[in-house]
């Protein structure tokens, strides 16, 4: 995955003014856009998308210290006015093209990235694999932003509005792995954007031919391959920090990617106030093929 994500810096960087189709790139290196973009996120700590923007600015403010029109720079690197371009280069500069035509700067270059898998052995990755079969995630679902760090207050005012008895109907209703009360996130953001909306279910996950009450939403869930991982400790930190680790330790050193498919938390154990948690996370893979 290493090797794969430099390919894609490395082509990034060759076709600054071309439209850069990362769902083709990825499947010319054997891989899929899911997965790319998912772990170019975690790993960079920032999106492809936002990535390949700050690069364009970064070479485009070369171009403004040149003879070149300002809409024919635009056009370039794939803005259709000057006022769209004006405004991207400002996000990333802080300062418009004609400040810097006129003074130079100040400017914030995005230095060409580069991938390096550093194995330190301190994160002890307690994994398992599991094929499973189609199944079906029901429960009560919510539309939030994601937040990559410490508790979410939305998640958190979503559960606590449901009463008490709802948790135990929903426990009743669990007949299938994985088992008990669910945390699930599904249509996530393909760049894992923090702030971007998700659907998060708190339920139960059952089989295909179970019934389903009327009030309850579901999500239906393709068969395939699981990597579940176990974390122990502070809770939401300890489960945040096994995520990470997912991204920065385990997937480049397994042959597995991550499919498109809803995320899934199992609170094994916890304690009465949620201080700490045991919990597996569930996350869909498929096999990954060797880069071209």
């Amino acid at each position: 995955m290493i090797a794969i994500l430099n390919r894609v810096v490395e082509y990034v960087d060759s076709h600054l003014a071309d439209d850069i189709d990362v769902a083709g790139l990825a499947q010319s290196l054997g891989t899929t856009e899911y997965h790319v973009r998912r772990m170019f996120s975690s790993l960079a700590g920032m999106p492809l998308s936002e990535y390949i923007r700050r690069r364009r600015m970064t070479v485009a403010a070369a171009d403004l210290l040149g003879d070149d029109d300002l809409l024919g720079i635009a056009v370039r690197y794939g803005y259709g006015s000057t006022e769209a371009f004006t405004r991207a280069f400002r996000a990333v500069h802080g300062v418009g093209p004609a400040d810097v035509r006129r003074e130079g700067g100040p400017l914030r270059s995005q230095q060409q990235l580069r991938f390096r898998l550093t194995v330190e052995g301190n994160t002890i990755m307690d994994t398992r694999l599991t094929e499973r079969p189609a199944f079906r995630l029901i429960g009560h679902a919510a539309r939030v932003p994601l937040i990559h760090e410490g508790p979410n207050p939305h998640i958190q005012a979503h559960i606590a509005a449901l009463p008490p008895t709802e948790h135990e109907r929903l426990k009743s209703l669990s007949d299938t792995e994985p088992g008990g009360l669910l945390q699930v996130s599904a249509d996530v953001d393909p760049d894992y954007t923090e702030g971007s909306e998700l659907t998060y279910l708190h339920g139960v996950a059952v089989s295909t031919d179970s019934a389903v009450p009327e009030d309850l939403d579901e999500i239906d869930v393709a068969a395939g391959a699981w990597a579940v991982f176990r974390s122990a400790g502070p809770y939401p930190a300890a489960l945040q920090e096994t995520w990470a680790a997912t991204a920065g330790e385990w997937f480049p050193s397994n042959p597995w990617r991550l499919r498109p498919g809803p995320s899934i938390v199992a609170v094994l154990d916890r304690a009465p106030d949620f201080s700490t948690a045991t919990c597996e996370l569930w996350l869909p893979v498929e096999r990954a093929q060797e880069p071209a």
